[in-house]
């Protein structure tokens, strides 16, 4: 006769390997998205589109085709776009997605605002050679900076650093190391660990990642004039980052709040937008006077 103890040691058992095998199975299917995510963590991080959708010349601006090249000796495309009564130049560093041919709202308010603007695409991004990655898009940034400098005769302190979203980390980057008139971070994020923990907090991501685009850190080092944008409304990066970015950043610095989603807030906040950008702009080369 089976004794009541050892009875209910074989349910307890009954019971008990169906748990082992969830764990097992649940284990082994974060280890296999961890080791993709680890060697495929670039495609979460750009999105480069390669086709031009069209140029500055199609809404009405006047624009010379730039190329230079890299200190690695990656060649680079990019457009300057003149203004009128020009007041300095705006040093365009964009997001992850598309290539500079999606960012004309942007050009047409910069014009408005008084400013020759310098956009130009990442390597692997519309007509740059090469293929991104962190060190390459700082080396880019960099380059854009020699061409201004070098090429155009432009002096530093009319020079503002333009980044929105990644461009934001590159521009923070480029900043700390070559100080410009002012610096404007636009829905940018402290840096891609704190945005990638968020997202997937069962994975250890901080150890995972190969990115860090370190916003903060770079920021903290910047001595020039900062304003920080953020939305609410950001539905990509929470806007207690655009904060906490305000807070390391060293005076003299200025938050603009405005609404709207993450891609379309510059659109949607419309007048505030540009009032707020122009106060800071005026601030800028004024102090240069």
């Amino acid at each position: 006769m089976r004794s009541p103890v050892g009875e209910s040691v074989v349910k307890a058992k009954g019971l008990f390997m169906p748990g082992i095998w969830i764990v097992i199975i649940i284990a082994g299917a974060s280890i296999i998205f961890a080791g993709f995510f680890f060697i495929f963590q670039s495609r979460y991080i750009y999105y480069p589109v390669r086709e031009l959708a069209g140029d500055p010349g199609s809404i009405g601006l006047q624009f010379e085709n730039v190329s230079f090249e890299t200190t690695d000796k990656v060649r680079l495309s990019g457009w300057f776009v003149p203004g009128e009564d020009t007041r300095g130049v705006l040093l365009f560093c964009h997001g992850n997605g598309g290539n500079i041919s999606h960012r004309m709202e942007s050009l047409q308010i910069f014009h408005r605002l008084g400013l020759d603007v310098f956009i130009f695409d990442y390597r692997g991004y519309g007509q740059s050679e090469g293929k991104p990655s962190e060190r390459g898009t700082y080396n880019d940034a960099a380059a854009a900076w020699r061409y201004l400098i070098e090429e155009r005769q432009v002096d530093p302190g009319e020079i503002i650093i333009f980044g929105r979203s990644l461009g934001g980390a590159i521009a923070s980057w480029l900043a700390q190391s070559y100080p410009p008139g002012g610096l404007i971070l636009e829905s940018t994020f402290t840096s891609v660990p704190d945005v990638v923990a968020k997202q997937y907090p069962y994975l250890p991501v901080r150890l995972l990642l190969r990115f860090r685009y370190n916003t903060a850190e770079h920021l903290g080092k910047v001595n020039s004039p900062v304003l920080i944008i953020h939305s609410r409304d950001d539905e990509v990066l929470p806007f207690n980052q655009g904060k906490r970015l305000f807070e390391i950043a060293k005076e003299p610095k200025e938050f603009l709040e405005i609404t709207g989603a993450h891609n379309e807030g510059f659109i949607t906040s419309g007048k505030r937008y540009e009032e707020g950008l122009n106060t800071f702009i005026s601030e800028c080369f004024e102090s240069k006077d």
